[in-house]
């Protein structure tokens, strides 16, 4: 879990297991706020001083008062001297499985409202917790467990005799087992239906949060359990009466997060309902851990790969959510590059094919016909696209499935095609089954499309850098032609293309592109003319006529990129302007009888 926070200072990480609702394994990052960090540090010196004093005191007097406390423990347990378990759960899954096995450990369950009638269905003997706090359920059921009669049986510590003491005063008795999952708030407000601001509220769990971190803060004495799926084991560690304080201290910290990740939910829903900034004060992000990954960019590095289970991720598409049909476990570097793939071949409404390597688009091309698109691309830039990513926008059918698997290089027309991965939004039934013959290295992905107007991030040294994602399309913007050549139709639908292509290439990056087609691509290079010849090494004598697209404007015109351009044979340049010197590449463009559209966008990828 990331939680962001504004202005600086401090920030404290850990590294966690949890769920959204029905818990599953959680990374939490948090980075908070603490302007009084410097003054706490000065007190938590002085404090500690005072405690390495009283701890000498303290280890006489615990030492003649443990004994006492332990028997004054058992004693309190409960009336019948038994062991009690609280149980309150909004999913029930395996309810009877873990009620069963506890009855038959001799544990007194102690549940609430519809809980503890699906118990009693199940023919499970069950305590209303009104019968421990003699005090009904009041406030549309706002109000049931938040009582000292239940808190009290949870936060108290065997090991302190005056909390012992007080339970006995008060006739409270001891849990040492809790039980609580919570409201689906998630499911609730990101369900199809919809749902109203007051309906949102009345989800928000209060009584079963309190519980579980009470449950977690005292887990010394109680074991907390917030996830169904630990049922079994915990039954087995019960039986086994073990004390075993890091089984106790994984349920506790899985147990926060689930609470953690709860609160995400709704801050991130309520801030939306303020009609606030995009960009709150602070915020936080919670991560489901998906798949340990074999190592990171290099083999030396480690790493994981994580899902966003925030709500403005819910059916968001993207890769984090593909389905894998087939093939070796995704790497670090997989997943890097399907997602460049997917993202730039979702921006396309024709049948669309893209290759990628190292996340640059090396061969991009639209028809009618998937099969043509699909040798098109891979024409553009053959060698690159060997071992790359191949992604489609349409369905992979059997035909297409088949020429996937058969088609040679066009380098030598020999050399079979070999590809680390496909994606596609979907693939026939015989399709799928083509693919999967072709390799049985080859990763099959089914995904769905991302969703615009998504917060993106990325991390920086101490730091998270958030923007709007580029979701900019050609429909919404102008290219104003600023020559006195004006572009013919076909040239400016290939200057748009070629636009669409740039901004998912790394800069300094120039496309060249004719019929839907890219030709040649040149990327990351720490200057614009050096992008420039790469692309027009690629592209060849196609050149003639074709689109060029920069993903920023050109410093230089006379003798740099925006001259050779022209002397290539470039038809139409599209690039956003802005130059101080954009009166020169006007010039230049009108001495060659070549097009020049400026877009007004720039598309810088870094």
């Amino acid at each position: 879990m990331l939680r962001f926070g504004a202005p600086s200072t401090t920030v404290t990480s850990s590294t966690a297991v949890t769920s959204r609702v029905a818990p599953t394994t959680y990374s939490h990052i948090t980075f908070t706020v603490s302007p009084l960090l410097d003054s706490q540090r000065s007190s938590n010196f002085c404090f500690q001083q005072l405690l390495s004093c009283s701890s000498r005191l303290n280890c006489y007097r615990n030492k003649a008062t443990a004994e006492a406390a332990e028997t004054m423990a058992g004693s309190i347990a409960s009336p019948s001297g038994s062991k009690q378990a609280l149980i309150s759960l909004s999913d029930k899954k395996n309810l009877d499985l873990l009620a069963t096995g506890l009855q038959e450990l001799g544990y007194t369950i102690v549940s609430t409202g519809g809980t503890a009638s699906a118990l009693e269905k199940a023919g499970i003997s069950v305590t209303k917790v009104e019968e421990l706090t003699n005090f009904p359920e009041m406030l549309d059921g706002r109000v049931k467990t938040l009582h000292p009669n239940v808190h009290g049986g949870i936060l108290a510590r065997r090991d302190q005799s005056h909390h012992m003491e007080a339970l006995d005063k008060h006739n409270i008795s001891t849990f040492e087992l809790v039980v609580v999952n919570l409201y689906p708030f998630y499911e609730k407000v990101t369900s199809t239906n919809g749902i109203t601001f007051d309906d949102g509220i009345e989800n928000i769990d209060i009584g079963g949060p309190t519980m579980i971190r009470a449950a977690a803060k005292n887990h010394k004495d109680v074991l907390v359990v917030v996830d169904t799926e630990d049922y079994p084991l915990v039954l087995d560690f019960l039986k086994g009466n073990k004390d075993d304080q890091q089984y106790r201290r994984k349920l506790a910290w899985k147990a926060f997060q689930h609470v953690a990740s709860y609160d995400s939910a709704v801050s991130e829903w309520l801030w939306k309902q303020t009609a606030g900034d995009k960009f709150p004060p602070s915020f936080t992000v919670p991560l489901s851990l998906k798949s340990s990954l074999r190592y990171g960019e290099n083999p030396h590095q480690k790493a994981a790969f994580y899902t966003d289970s925030s709500l403005s991720e819910f059916n968001g598409g993207g890769i984090a959510t593909a389905i894998q049909h087939h093939g070796k476990e995704m790497s670090y570097n997989n997943y890097l590059d399907a997602d460049a793939a997917w993202n730039c071949v979702c921006e396309f409404e024709k049948p669309t094919c893209v290759v990628v390597k190292h996340t640059n688009p090396c061969g991009v091309a639209s028809r009618d016909d998937l099969i043509e698109a699909y040798r098109l691309a891979v024409k553009a830039d053959p060698i690159s696209a060997f071992g790359g990513i191949v992604a489609f926008n349409k369905e992979v059918d059997e035909v297409l499935a088949r020429d996937i698997r058969e088609f040679r290089s066009p380098t030598d027309g020999e050399t079979r095609m070999f590809y680390e991965i496909v994606v596609a939004p979907s693939y026939s039934e015989k399709g799928l089954e083509i693919l999967r013959g072709k390799s049985k290295t080859l990763r099959i992905l089914e995904a769905k499309k991302n969703s615009s107007g998504k917060l993106s991030l990325r991390q920086v040294g101490g730091g998270w850098l958030a923007q709007d994602s580029d979701d900019l399309t050609p429909e919404e913007i102008k290219f104003d032609v600023v020559s006195k050549k004006v572009p013919e139709s076909s040239q400016l639908d290939d200057a748009k293309f070629a636009w669409l292509c740039v901004k998912h290439v790394k800069s300094n990056a120039i496309v060249i592109a004719k019929n839907n087609c890219m030709l040649g691509m040149g990327s990351g290079q720490p200057n614009r003319r050096e992008s420039l010849r790469i692309a027009l090494g690629k592209a060849g004598d196609e050149v003639k006529g074709a689109a060029l697209a920069s993903d920023a404007f050109f410093p230089f015109a006379w003798k740099d990129a925006v001259e050779e351009a022209c002397e290539s044979g470039i038809g139409v340049i599209a690039e956003p302007g802005g130059s101080i010197r954009d009166g020169d590449a006007i010039e230049c463009c009108n001495k060659y009888d070549v097009s020049l559209v400026f877009t007004g966008v720039r598309h810088f990828r870094h």
